[in-house]
């Protein structure tokens, strides 16, 4: 749901009713991951997405239902041999689809059940306010467990503040926020399993927890037509794009116009003073020995997610002696890619950023880069945590 918080916040401000539907649980393949949304504003409007389009009809009508009815609910929808033309997942695979609405005029009931929706939406109002500000923030919302904390909710920030609470009792909440903690510092959104006070119990008590955090960022060394071609590429794949280079005459915002940085500065003296982390791809397009060792051994000792060069086999070569001379230990050379993207035959800067692209993806995921024709491998894999440094 968090993906969605631009929109939904803009809603939110307009005063609209709305229902989010969120993917709470897949099962075999299917082609979006938990914490996946689509929202059903009263007047029939629609963003986002659960699936690749074929439960996104049944959905949308349970928003709306939801609408009506002021309560939370759970859908699962899958393939059956049975009924393979009724709405379910073609591609094999279930889901597990959580619908809350956001409405004022929720119908009159017990007291008790009003309070725990209106302090559920508030805790989830927040939430969405603080990802529209790219502020970090995790939301922790019961999608499984005893009757009256179906869709009670948490929100947690890194400092270990929270609001809200899932009617368990403080025990609960405390677990909770931990677990959310947790998967907040890494930037991921998955489930966790509590028991009601709190210790770690299978089958108790799910929790949905949803990590919003600002972009991760990108960093391309070298103002060059292939930099500009990247630049472009990084912003489409969301990352906040900085390029670096001690040459003012190129690194320029006239060259570089999708670049949310420019920075002229020597590359490992900026590498050395700006803030990276486990989401950080470091792009060395510079090719020139003055820039790249410096920067290359400063850069394989960070832990960030991927670090690549761009060169020849001959640079390349040249690069690791080099790179080895100046104390580079071999575990530390093992984690720069180079010559740095996939094998896609690329010629073009656009091609090359391409295949630097999905040299980002693939690491980020797991995936091998080879076709998926004839592969036999899982198309959608279960989300990757980050690689020990």
């Amino acid at each position: 749901m968090l993906d969605l918080a631009g929109p939904l916040r803009e809603w939110i401000e307009e005063g609209r009713d709305f229902a989010v539907a969120t993917v709470v649980a897949v099962g075999g393949s299917a082609p979006r991951p938990p914490g996946a949304a689509l929202a059903v504003s009263a007047d029939g409007t629609a963003v986002g997405s659960v699936s690749g389009g074929c439960v996104e009809g049944a959905v949308y009508d349970l928003c709306l239902q939801a609408l009506r009815d002021g309560e939370t609910l759970v859908e699962r929808f899958g393939y059956s041999d049975e009924d393979a033309f009724a709405v379910g997942l073609t591609c094999g695979g279930t889901i597990d689809v959580m619908i809350t609405p956001f409405a004022g005029g929720r119908p009159a009931g017990k007291a008790e059940r009003v309070e725990k929706a209106d302090r559920a939406e508030k805790a989830a109002r927040a939430a969405l306010a603080a990802a529209a500000r790219s502020e970090p923030v995790a939301l922790a919302r019961v999608v499984r467990g005893p009757s009256g904390l179906l869709g009670q909710a948490l929100l947690v920030r890194p400092d270990g503040s929270s609001d809200g609470g899932l009617g368990g009792g403080p025990d609960l909440d405390r677990a909770a926020l931990d677990r959310a903690r947790a998967l907040l510092d890494t930037g991921h959104t998955g489930t966790v399993e509590l028991s009601e006070d709190g210790s770690h119990c299978p089958g108790g008590l799910t929790l949905l927890v949803e990590s919003a955090v600002p972009p991760p960022r990108m960093i391309v060394f070298g103002a060059i037509d292939f930099a500009a071609a990247l630049v472009r590429a990084g912003a489409f794949l969301g990352y906040h794009v900085t390029v670096c280079d001690a040459r003012p005459v190129f690194a320029t915002r006239a060259r570089f116009p999708q670049a949310d940085e420019i920075v002229v500065d020597w590359p490992d003296r900026y590498l050395r003073r700006t803030q990276t982390d486990g989401r950080t791809v470091l792009c060395v397009l510079t090719h020139d020995a003055k820039f790249d060792i410096p920067l290359l051994t400063e850069a394989l000792r960070l832990p960030v997610a991927y670090v690549g060069a761009m060169g020849s086999r001959r640079t390349h070569e040249d690069r690791n002696r080099r790179l080895r001379d100046a104390g580079v230990s071999e575990r530390e050379l093992a984690r720069l890619r180079s010559p740095i993207g996939l094998d896609l035959g690329a010629r073009t800067p656009e091609e090359t950023a391409v295949s630097i692209a999905a040299e980002i993806i693939a690491a980020r995921h797991g995936g091998t880069g080879a076709p998926l024709t004839g592969s036999g491998r899982p198309i959608h894999r279960p989300a990757r945590e980050p690689l020990p440094v």
